[in-house]
C-alpha cells in the first residue's frame, strides 16, 4: 500500500455539450445555485426525468480504476476521444472529476499542452522560475537545475525573449525541459511531444527513459506504440472513457492494434472515428500492386485509388496517406500530393484520384494507412487505420531466405564482395 504513487478509484468525468462558459460568481450566488440545483435534481428524480448521461451530456471517463506503483512507467493508449487527456488533466488537478477520487503521493510535474503554466509576457528565463514554482519547487531547487534546463531546451539565445514570440516547437522544448528536470516524483506526459521535430522527440524520449531509471513515476500518453513499447512496462488501454485492458505492454498493444484494424471492415462512409470539418470526405481506399501479379511484395510498385465526395468542386485539395508499421506504430513513409505537386487546382465534387509509386522496398509484414484530406489548408477529413495491407513474402535476394519484419522494415538490394569492394 505504501508503494502506490497514484490510485484512481471509480473515476468519472462528464461534460455538458454546448454549455457556455459561466462568469465568476459571488459566494452568495454559488450557494444559491447549489441549493437550487439540489432541489431541481430531486424534482427530476421524483418525476422520473433524471437519467445519467442524458442527451446533453457526454461522459469522457466512466468508472476508471487503476493503481500506479512508485517508480513504475505506465503507458496510456486509446483512440482519439478515449479520455486519455482528460485523465491526465484530472491527475494534474487542472480539472475536477465528476465522481470518484484520485490519491497521489508525491509532487507532480506535467507536460500536457504547449505552454501550460507559461505567461506569454514573461521571458523564457522568468517562465522557468514561474513554472517551477507552480510545480511546487523552491527557488534553490530551480536554480540547481537551471543550467541543465537551458542546455536541454537549446534556447539560450532566446532565454530573455518573451515566450509570446516563441514558436510552438520552442514552447515545447522549454516546457518539457522544465517538467522533466525539476525534481518531481511523478511526471505526466501527453502526446504534446509530437509538436517537436524528430531529433528533439528522440531527445525527450531518452530523457523520459533516464527519469524512469531514477525511480520516478511516469505516466505517458502516446499514439506512438513504438515509444510505448520501448519505455513502458505496463499499459492501460482506454476506450470510450472506460478501461478496456490493463497489463503487460506488448500484450495490450497487440490487442489494441487488432481492435483498431477491426474498424477497417466498415465502409469509409460509416466510420465515426474520423476528424475534420466534413466539407469533403473519403468514401473508398484501395491499394494494390501495379505489377502484373497484383500481389504486394518487397519491391512492388503500389497503385492507390482514393474515392472522395464533396458538396462542391474541390479547390486546393491535398491527399496524404501515411503508412505505418502495424506492430510498432512507427511511420514508415508518406504519400503526399502537396509535396509532389501532382494535383490539379480544381477537382470535381465527386471522383477518384490515383497515386502510383516507384518500387516500395518493405520487408514482409502488415502495415496500416492513415488517410488525410485537406481542403484550402483546412482539415476536411482524417481517418485513422483507414486500411491495412500485407506485404507478402518474397525471395528478394534470390538466396531462398527472406527478411523478417521483426528484424528490419526496409529491404535494400545490395551485394557483398571480398576485399575493398572495387568490383
Amino acid at each position: 500500500m505504501n508503494n502506490v504513487a497514484i490510485r484512481v478509484e471509480n473515476l468519472g468525468k462528464t461534460f455538458r455539450i454546448g454549455a457556455r462558459q459561466e462568469r465568476y460568481q459571488t459566494l452568495r450566488e454559488s450557494l444559491t445555485r447549489t441549493v437550487t440545483s439540489s432541489f431541481r435534481r430531486a424534482a427530476a428524480v421524483l418525476h422520473g426525468h433524471a437519467s445519467e448521461g442524458g442527451t446533453d451530456e457526454i461522459w469522457a471517463l466512466r468508472d476508471v480504476s487503476f493503481e500506479v506503483q512508485r517508480g513504475e512507467v505506465i503507458g496510456i493508449i486509446g483512440s482519439n476521444g478515449a479520455g486519455k487527456s482528460t485523465l491526465l488533466k484530472i491527475l494534474s488537478r487542472i480539472t475536477e472529476p465528476t465522481r470518484g477520487r484520485v490519491s497521489i503521493k508525491g509532487r507532480v510535474g506535467s507536460l500536457l499542452e504547449v505552454g501550460t503554466g507559461f505567461h506569454p509576457e514573461l521571458t523564457g528565463r522568468e517562465n522557468i522560475y514561474l513554472n517551477g514554482t507552480i510545480l511546487g519547487m523552491r527557488r534553490t531547487e530551480i536554480e540547481k537545475k537551471f543550467d541543465e534546463i537551458v542546455d536541454f531546451a537549446e534556447l539560450e539565445r532566446f532565454l530573455d525573449t518573451a515566450v509570446k514570440h516563441y514558436s510552438s516547437g520552442m514552447y515545447t522544448r522549454l516546457a518539457f525541459a522544465v517538467a522533466a528536470h525539476l525534481e518531481t516524483e511523478i511526471l505526466l506526459v501527453d502526446e504534446v511531444l509530437a509538436v517537436g521535430d524528430a531529433s528533439f522527440q528522440r531527445k525527450c524520449l531518452g530523457k523520459i527513459s533516464s527519469v524512469a531509471k531514477e525511480g520516478r513515476t511516469v505516466v505517458f500518453v502516446s499514439h506512438n506504440t513504438a515509444a510505448i513499447l520501448s519505455l513502458c512496462g505496463r499499459v492501460t488501454w482506454l476506450n470510450a472513457g472506460k478501461v478496456r485492458d490493463d497489463g503487460e505492454t506488448s500484450t495490450v498493444v497487440q490487442r489494441y492494434l487488432k481492435s483498431m484494424s477491426a474498424t477497417e471492415g466498415l465502409p469509409l462512409q460509416q466510420r465515426t472515428d474520423r476528424k475534420g470539418d466534413g466539407s469533403a470526405r473519403f468514401v473508398s481506399l484501395r491499394i494494390e500492386s501495379a505489377d502484373h501479379d497484383q500481389v504486394i511484395r518487397p519491391g512492388s510498385r503500389w497503385k492507390i485509388s482514393v474515392g472522395y465526395h464533396s458538396d462542391q468542386p474541390l479547390q486546393r485539395a491535398d491527399f496524404c496517406l501515411s503508412v505505418y508499421d502495424y506492430m510498432l506504430g512507427c511511420r514508415i513513409f508518406e504519400l503526399d500530393s502537396e509535396v509532389t505537386g501532382g494535383m490539379t487546382d480544381l477537382l470535381p465534387a465527386k471522383g477518384t484520384v490515383t497515386c502510383l509509386t516507384d518500387p516500395v522496398d518493405l520487408s514482409p509484414g502488415r502495415c496500416y494507412v492513415n488517410a488525410t484530406l485537406m481542403r484550402n489548408g483546412v482539415l476536411a477529413d482524417y481517418v485513422p487505420h483507414a486500411l491495412s495491407i500485407d506485404v507478402e513474402v518474397a525471395d528478394v535476394y534470390g538466396t531462398g531466405k527472406t527478411p523478417a519484419r521483426n528484424h528490419v522494415i526496409n529491404v535494400i538490394k545490395h551485394h557483398w564482395f571480398a576485399g575493398n569492394g572495387t568490383h
